[in-house]
């Protein structure tokens, strides 16, 4: 079966990349230019562009320049209640109507209004590593005890133009929740890690 074109030139670029054409961090010629030199049309270097962000070969956004990728840092989560120890970025503090999810969640009437705040967690590299979006009610209290649950997710596209990933590439979604002395929550967090990213490893 013959290899698409768009695979063709995919491989022809990484092998120019191992071959030192391109250093790590170093933008990559447009689509429009490497089409000509290729003798293709700007959708199969999309295509193969796609496909090497897809791989962590290349990274950038969707229509905007791309650069060879650091080498992803692989990162293991063992506590999810942890706080980050490098540093971030809040992107976002808009208060937020409770979703139903988030009433459920908190223990409060949907609709009530909430208290919210979005973190971009960056590597030491500067490289987004997680995001964590979290809503509480009032003030943000302390809390003594935690619950999570794990899934996957496809990324949204904000969350993917955050992490510098495609949309619908896949994630990890913790859903923690923190709770008082008592038992009643004191807010709710969604953290979303790339799962090229991160592995998660459970405690007993």
């Amino acid at each position: 079966m013959p290899v698409a074109r768009y695979r063709r030139i995919a491989d022809d670029i990484r092998a120019r990349i191992a071959h030192g054409d391109w250093a790590i961090g170093q933008a990559l010629p447009s689509r429009r230019e490497l089409a000509a030199a290729y003798g293709v049309n700007e959708q199969t270097m999309r295509l193969a562009y796609q496909l090497l962000r897809r791989q962590g070969v290349l990274e950038g956004e969707e229509r905007k320049q791309v650069s060879v990728a650091h080498p992803a840092a692989v990162r293991t989560l063992t506590d999810v209640d942890a706080n980050w120890p490098f540093s971030s970025e809040t992107t976002d503090t808009r208060p937020r109507a409770a979703t139903e999810e988030l009433a459920e969640r908190l223990g409060v009437p949907a609709r009530a209004q909430l208290q919210h705040e979005t973190v971009e967690c960056l590597d030491p590299g500067g490289r987004s590593a997680m995001l964590v979006s979290t809503w509480w009610r009032g003030r943000r209290r302390a809390h003594s005890s935690f619950a999570a649950e794990l899934e996957t997710i496809e990324l949204t596209e904000g969350q993917a133009h955050a992490l510098g990933l495609l949309v619908d590439s896949l994630a990890y979604r913790v859903v923690r929740t923190r709770f008082d002395a008592h038992g009643a929550p004191t807010e709710t967090a969604d953290l979303i890690l790339p799962m090229d990213r991160w592995r998660i490893r459970l405690g007993c």
